[in-house]
């Protein structure tokens, strides 16, 4: 029986765009997410619902950091890939990009059943900032798109349940401090791709839990789920319950026949299986089901409007058709997050595979009938057979290690000497940032760098805090322990360890930037400004070459220095700090922007005007931000061109 299914390594050559550094400042300002529910909203959802959105939302991206060194100048770049494969299913996983499958190949007939991306460019979508579209990516954090979109897995070969191979991708989840594991199996001769997931909370105290499997398909479908009604939310965040499929006069279950981009969470009955599908024209495509575990299910459309066009060309390549996403996730809703128990898990098992039905006609009979479709091909009994199945091998130590993810779940396993069956975090998988950390754990400091370079990343929960609290107060440990203390709320005593540690640093740029956002949002502008101003002069000192970490250094600050030199109305310094930066920087689109905002802060109009009718192509520009329709407003005539029109929002929202 296990003959027939392998994994074997592969390459997948894609026009790419080179995802560069992360950027080396702490992302202290609150965390702009746009999936947020209005107050208003509340009193009129289930209590379950609203209880569960209110329950711990995420505030701040520490201890990751932001993700912004892309760029939109692709070529040609292998990207390495695992293929698991029987006799009728081909599934590419990318384990360096988050573990995502990247296709999903039904044999027999030849049909991708999934959207599959031509190109690789990221885009400032996940929560960290770069994300890319296409496959099924595992959602795993905090409302949004995961920190680890762009980032290795751990992947090994496990047994499988039926004697054959079986796939595990694992990883230590940084935001909620979770490990988790996802293993992608495929029984001889199956139509279906199984997958089996588990998160486990290892602490004494509960913590928040989310997750959404969010499978891209090409949009041109009808996508089917069992239900009547859905939770509507758009990009002037209302969420309510609307039907299904009628809303507003047009058939939501077809993608093309909405405007604007919004999430359908499908208000799927209690008992009901779960499960959706997207059937193309002759009712070919793919359905996704799972134990009841996974109980959420969510279309996301980004509608026919200029910006959500315009956005789909963004992410892939003009002319090669667009996608909408069907989801499952833990909630109802994406806005909500559920509680893990202490020293509790969860799991459940997702399927993937073809499914044959008709799509058109009235709701009720065509969701009747794909079911019925669905029952006939794989039963739901089958399901939860493979569920338990699955749960005898969740357990197994994984053989052959195929891809290595990061040393940070190493770290917590060294600290705590966790025992997590299934999902080993070897210290030999530690590296240079975790270093550091390491040493504080062995001997109660944190080491001074032994040359001079931007800092290593922070780490911010209470256990890494106390330790540094304790530990002799050198500049790094000042540094550390200031964000950390600034995570925890404790702003006064973040920036009373900032100012000691400007007494004894060598290096003053990253306290002095730290005081400055303080500042900055404690709307003291004037003194913000000048702190940035100093802290970028004592960069521009200290940097030492051009290497990537430099760069990104400069890249980071400048533009914050900018941005907070022309908020406190002092164009001539932002335009002194715009001139420093080098040649390479100057010329990306997001510092073309800035150019923009000098140049209209300095009353130069037509010059500002000039810069945005130039092919201008701000990488990271953000989901939902209107950076580009406020300069466009300031500096332009007539309309907002097609090309920067990124509007989310409807019109009059």
């Amino acid at each position: 029986m296990g003959g027939v299914t392998s994994i074997r390594r592969a390459v997948v050559t894609l026009p790419a765009a080179e995802l560069g550094p992360d950027n080396p400042l702490p992302p202290l300002s609150p965390l702009d997410e746009v999936h947020h529910v209005e107050d208003r909203d509340l009193h009129d959802l289930p209590r379950d619902m609203a209880r569960q959105i209110r329950y711990e939302p995420l505030r701040s991206l520490l201890p990751v950091r932001a993700r912004d060194g892309y760029g939109r100048r692709r070529a040609p770049r292998d990207l390495d890939a695992l293929v698991l494969e029987n006799d009728r299913l081909a599934v590419t996983v990318l384990p360096s990009l988050g573990g995502r499958i990247a296709s999903l190949l039904h044999k027999p007939t030849g049909r991708e059943l999934l959207y599959r991306n031509p190109v690789f460019q990221p885009a400032n979508f996940a929560l960290n900032g770069a994300w890319y579209s296409g496959g099924v990516e595992w959602n795993i954090g905090a409302t949004g798109h995961t920190t680890l979109s762009c980032s290795p897995l751990h992947a090994a070969r496990v047994p499988a349940p039926d004697g054959g191979e079986m796939l595990r991708l694992w990883e230590w989840e940084r935001l909620r401090d979770l490990p988790f594991q996802v293993d992608l199996w495929l029984p001889d001769g199956s139509d279906f791709l199984y997958v089996g997931v588990r998160v486990r909370n290892p602490h004494e105290r509960p913590r928040p839990l989310y997750w959404w499997s969010n499978t891209a398909v090409p949009e041109e479908c009808r996508v089917l789920a069992p239900a009547d009604a859905a939770y509507h939310f758009g990009y002037e965040r209302r969420l309510r319950r609307v039907p299904v499929p009628l809303h507003d006069g047009a058939d939501r279950s077809h993608p093309l026949d909405s405007r604007h981009a919004a999430d359908y969470f499908y208000d799927v009955p209690a008992g009901r299986r779960r499960w959706i599908a997207a059937l193309d024209a002759d009712g070919h495509g793919l359905v996704q089901t799972s134990t009841d575990a996974l109980c959420g299910r969510k279309l996301f459309v980004w509608g026919t409007g200029p910006g959500g066009r315009r956005w789909q060309e963004w992410l892939t390549e003009p002319g090669t058709g667009g996608y909408c996403e069907i989801q499952a996730g833990l909630a109802r809703t994406q806005l909500e997050h559920v509680r893990l128990d202490a020293e509790g898990e969860v799991s459940w098992l997702e399927a993937y595979g073809p499914l044959d039905a008709p799509r058109d006609g009235a709701w009720p009979d065509v969701v009747r009938e794909a079911e019925a479709r669905l029952a006939a091909v794989l039963p739901r009994a089958s399901v939860d057979a493979a569920y338990a199945a699955w749960r005898t091998r969740a357990d197994t130590d994984p053989g052959e290690v195929l891809a290595t993810g990061s040393g940070w779940g190493a770290l917590e396993v060294l600290r705590t000497g966790w025992k997590l069956p299934g999902t080993p975090f070897p210290e030999e998988t530690l590296g240079e940032e975790q270093q550091p950390w390491r040493e504080l754990l062995r001997t109660g400091s944190y080491p001074e760098p032994r040359r001079v370079r931007p800092p290593g990343p922070s780490l911010v929960a209470p256990h890494w805090r106390d330790m540094l609290e304790t530990a002799p107060a050198t500049p790094s440990a000042e540094y550390h322990l200031g964000v950390a203390q600034w995570h925890a709320g404790d702003h006064a005593q973040a920036v009373r360890s900032w100012e000691r540690g400007l007494e004894l640093a060598p290096s003053l740029w990253p306290l002095l930037r730290c005081l400055a956002v303080a500042d900055r949002l404690d709307g003291h502008r004037e003194r913000a400004a000048d702190r940035y101003a100093e802290a970028f002069d004592d960069l521009c000192r200290e940097r030492r070459d051009d290497g990537e970490a430099w760069t990104a250094a400069s890249a980071a600050l400048g533009r914050e220095a900018i941005e907070a030199l022309l908020a406190a109305g002092r164009p001539a310094a932002a335009r002194a700090v715009w001139e420093r930066l080098g040649p390479d920087i100057r010329a990306r689109g997001r510092f073309r922007l800035a150019e923009a905002a000098l140049l209209l802060a300095e009353g130069r109009r037509e010059a500002a005007r000039a810069v945005l009718d130039d092919d201008l192509e701000p990488a990271d520009l953000r989901e939902g931000a209107d950076d580009i329709d406020r300069l466009w407003a300031r500096a332009g005539d007539g309309p907002l061109p097609a090309r920067l029109d990124f509007r989310m929002r409807p019109e009059g929202t």
